[in-house]
């Protein structure tokens, strides 16, 4: 599981237009007024600049990433209050949530598995914030007679193995707040929909380019022609890329002081 820079640069503007406000205001005053955040898999620091408008100075960030390179970006973005963490996710075990406030993570549910939720709700003592997780839903105007099948083998490769067992895919914000729930948490879910129009070619082109690569290791033969004529007609296209949030606040969050761990 990996992103370049260049991706994670052109995404970022969809993904803060995205982002649903009230859950972002919600977890900023789930954070205290003291917070330490451990954002997971931080990328370039996404997360860092989506929040701290919001958040209070001194608000300190423990930004954890296994690629030093973005690890670098985001420890920039977060400034005198960054403390980067060059780790592996799948090492929930490893993960420093010694005085977290808050846990945040940026379109990354989609990627994880059931087995690795599981063992992040059952250490985590403190409110979790995932934004931007892959819904399964795309819509494209105009409409094009390969969309439905494309949209159905792309999120059949979804669920395939991100480096954690079968990945939740398009299940991540339903899934995702189920095991949450199950784990103790009251859970809050929004809508953070990107909804792109012909201002957004160059990423409207990846991500097509994305898109037609995995509907065709998953077997669709049409998906090249598909993601050429998507891509000639990008700058006269809009489109809906199904995107969910969600915030989980523990049930008892009173008496257990500011350790994720409890």
């Amino acid at each position: 599981m990996g992103f370049t820079s260049d991706w994670l640069a052109l995404r970022e503007p969809a993904d803060h237009a995205a982002r649903d406000a009230g859950l972002l205001q919600r977890a900023v005053r789930a954070a205290g007024p003291s917070p330490v955040i451990l954002d997971l898999g931080c990328g370039t620091g996404s997360t860092v600049r989506a929040m701290r408008a919001h958040l209070p100075s001194g608000t300190r960030w423990r930004l954890v990433d296994s690629d030093p390179v973005l690890l670098e970006h985001a420890t920039r973005a977060a400034g005198d209050g960054g403390e980067a963490v060059l780790l592996d996710i799948t090492d929930i075990d490893a993960l420093p949530l010694h005085s977290v406030t808050l846990v945040t993570a940026s379109a990354l549910l989609d990627l994880v598995s059931a087995a690795w939720m599981r063992r992040l709700a059952d250490r985590l003592k403190v409110p979790f914030y995932a934004a931007l997780s892959y819904d399964g839903y795309m819509r494209w105007t105009p409409e094009l007679p390969e969309d439905a099948g494309v949209t159905r083998a792309f999120n059949a490769h979804q669920r395939g193995d991100k480096g954690m067992g079968p990945a939740l895919g398009p299940k991540a914000v339903t899934q995702g707040a189920e095991l949450l729930e199950a784990a103790g948490f009251d859970v809050a879910r929004a809508d953070s929909a990107w909804r792109l129009g012909a201002g957004d070619v160059a990423l409207q082109s990846a991500l097509v380019e994305g898109i037609a690569t995995a509907a065709r290791e998953s077997g669709v033969e049409e998906a090249d022609g598909w993601g050429k004529a998507r891509c000639a007609a990008a700058a006269r296209t809009d489109c809906v890329i199904g995107h969910g949030d969600i915030l989980a606040v523990p049930h008892v969050a009173a008496g257990r002081g500011a350790d994720a761990t409890g």
